[in-house]
């Protein structure tokens, strides 16, 4: 891998990823992957930055309605592996215009659910925030905030989706590109919009949610520049434009395993989030800290992940199935690498690591457990994220679902409890279980990839 290759990555070079090196194929697609992963996170880090100064209320507010949008992040993502997998492929098919007919065909459903989702967000904003257990003061400050979130939607829906898309057709830059552009546009407006600038005052809370909806709307808006001007091999022409109700009804099947797969995840996250909060708040604050530091290093492995989904959607749409499994085991060794690399660095400064957010030494100490027990199984988190993409780049993201269901509802929630409560191991027991369960996954996954379902899947 050369600089050369690194700035093709970063500027877009559009690639043949059915004959392009394996080794550089993949380092290719995961630079920009990365990149784009560490941009959405952004998102969330300086909306909460700025509303932080609102006041509680404001927080309560964001907080309970990312608690429910979340709804919307498990539709979007399923339908952004189902297009990863269509466009990916059609382009290993070198099926370029049929490419271009899935692409709209992608538009017209995530366009149709974030409209029924947005209208449905509006009128029963209130509603939401009470079945949340919203104060009354947070009802009357953030109701208007929820139905421009809400009714923004589509923003979201369309971001997830052409990215997809994107990583698809092996044209990760675009998809890195949409989020910097949000990111930049949401980094300015949130503070003129929410505390005003010269005489105008702002609109406070709303104002965020106006400058977030702005701001993935711009990126919305570079990425249907590039799918609709004809100047790359992911495009939608004229010709493109009519509705196909078989892909549709193909888009909606592989979406489901992918919105399966986010719900289920989310549903154990909360499980364990609900079970550490009955230890106090200091060991809440410990468990929280401990995650935040790990997504940072985990995101990086994602983005390699991400990957392996396109180089197997590709090659198996070329009847390249040789390749696509080679691809794959490639790509989970150097997964694998860096996860082993970052275990050691978490080993050794896990309470540096975790002073640089707290310096409440009951907090600190139960950070740095958390970080210590659970990186004990990052090479196989390491195997298990390449799989999960792998299986979801061939189309199947049922099996990744029914392996989330199996693993995380029924050994990881099990567990947590039995170690947290009975065992009296408290958040100790949680932090065991995550590691446990996380590495019996990559198990489970690498069983159920090597009896090699997958290779057969129609898309």
């Amino acid at each position: 891998m050369n600089f050369q290759l690194i700035k093709d990555a970063i500027l877009g070079k559009e690639q043949d990823f059915t004959v392009l090196p394996l080794k550089t194929a993949i380092m290719v697609l995961a630079i920009p992957m990365i990149l784009e992963m560490m941009m959405e996170s952004l998102f969330a880090v300086v909306d909460i930055f700025f509303v932080a100064k609102l006041g509680e209320s404001a927080i309560a507010t964001v907080g309970l309605t990312e608690s429910v949008i979340v709804l919307i992040y498990a539709v979007g993502f399923g339908i952004s592996m189902a297009a990863t997998a269509l466009i990916s492929r059609r382009f290993g098919e070198k099926e370029y215009e049929k490419a271009g007919d899935a692409a709209f065909q992608l538009l017209v459903v995530g366009i149709m659910i974030s409209l029924i989702l947005g209208i449905l967000g509006w009128i029963f904003a209130k509603e939401v925030l009470m079945l949340m257990g919203a104060e009354e003061e947070v009802i009357r400050t953030g109701a208007n905030y929820a139905r421009i979130i809400f009714i923004g939607n589509s923003a979201i829906m369309l971001l997830f989706l052409i990215n997809g898309a994107f990583r698809g057709a092996g044209q990760a830059h675009h998809a890195m590109r949409s989020l910097w552009i949000a990111n930049g546009f949401n980094i300015i407006l949130d503070p003129l919009f929410i505390f005003g600038i010269g005489s105008w005052d702002g609109l406070g809370l709303d104002g965020a949610a106006i400058a977030t909806t702005m701001g993935r709307s711009f990126g919305v808006l570079y990425q249907l520049y590039h799918l609709f001007n004809g100047k790359h091999r992911l495009h939608i022409l004229s010709r493109n434009i009519k509705i196909k109700w078989k892909t549709i009804r193909k888009i909606l099947d592989i979406a489901a395993g992918g919105m399966g797969q986010f719900l289920i995840d989310s549903v154990s996250w909360l499980a364990l989030t609900r079970m550490n909060a009955e230890f106090g708040s200091t060991a809440l604050a410990g468990y929280t800290i401990a995650m935040r530091v790990l997504i940072f290093t985990i995101l990086p492995a994602w983005g390699l992940s991400g990957a392996a989904a396109t180089l197997v959607g590709q090659n198996l749409g070329a009847k390249e199935i040789g390749r696509a499994e080679q691809a794959v085991w490639l790509t989970t060794r150097y997964c694998v690498i860096f996860m082993a690399s970052v275990t050691g660095i978490y080993l050794i400064f896990s309470k540096e690591l975790a002073g640089l957010f707290t310096d409440i030494p009951e907090v600190q100490s139960i950070a740095a457990q958390g970080l210590w027990v659970i990186v004990l199984g990052y090479v196989f988190f390491a195997v298990g994220m390449v799989l999960t993409q792998a299986f979801n780049g061939a189309g199947d993201t049922k099996t990744p679902a029914y392996i989330n269901i199996g693993v995380l509802w029924f050994l990881e929630i099990p567990l947590a409890w039995f170690l947290a409560f009975p065992m009296g191991l408290e958040y100790l027991g949680i932090f065991i279980a995550i590691a446990f369960a996380h590495s019996f996954h990559a198990v489970v996954s690498w069983y159920l990839f090597k009896k090699g379902n997958w290779k057969k899947v129609a898309v």
